[in-house]
C-alpha cells in the first residue's frame, strides 16, 4: 500500500513539473514580460514594407534585444507602415541618425527590427521618429523579379 502511494505521488509530481515547464515555455516564447515599464520610451519608424513583422517582435541592436514592437499601423496617405517600438530605458539613448531595418532570423525565421546607432551628438527622445529605415526583403518578390527577368531575356 505504501509503495503504491509513493508511485502515485511520484507520477503526480512528474506531471506537475511537466505542466509548470510548459507554462514557463509558453511565457518565454510569447514575449510577455512581467517587469515594470519605468524608464522605457517609445520610438517610431516608417517602412515601405513590413511583411512578416508582428506586434511583440523583438527590436535589437548588435544582436541584443533592447525592446519590442508594440504597434503596426498603415498611413493611407503615403501607403507606408508606421511601427511603434518600446525601447528598454536601461539601454541608454540612441542618436538621431540611428537607422532601422527589418531582418529575418535565419532563412525562414521570424522578422525583427535591427537598430544601427549613428554618431550624432543629439539623441532620440520619447516619441521621435527614426528617419533612416529599410523595409523587409520579401523572398516572394525577389523570386518573382528573377523569374520575370529570366522570361524577358
Amino acid at each position: 500500500m505504501i509503495r503504491m502511494r509513493t508511485v502515485e505521488i511520484s507520477v503526480g509530481a512528474f506531471v506537475l513539473a511537466g505542466v509548470l515547464a510548459f507554462v514557463v515555455l509558453m511565457v518565454q516564447v510569447s514575449g510577455v514580460s512581467f517587469t515594470r515599464e519605468e524608464g522605457n520610451y517609445r520610438l517610431y519608424a516608417t517602412f515601405s514594407d513590413v511583411a512578416g513583422l508582428r506586434v511583440r517582435s523583438k527590436v535589437s541592436m548588435a544582436g541584443v534585444t533592447i525592446g519590442r514592437v508594440t504597434a503596426i499601423t498603415v498611413d493611407p496617405a503615403y501607403g507606408q507602415a508606421t511601427v511603434e517600438m518600446q525601447i528598454i530605458g536601461s539601454t541608454g539613448e540612441l542618436p538621431v541618425d540611428t537607422g532601422a531595418r527589418i531582418l529575418t532570423e535565419g532563412l525562414l525565421g521570424a522578422r525583427y527590427i535591427s537598430l544601427m546607432p549613428g554618431a550624432d551628438d543629439e539623441m532620440l527622445a520619447d516619441g521621435d521618429y527614426i528617419e533612416d529605415t529599410q523595409g523587409a526583403l520579401v523572398l516572394e518578390n525577389l523570386i518573382g523579379d528573377f523569374v520575370t527577368r529570366l522570361g524577358g531575356s
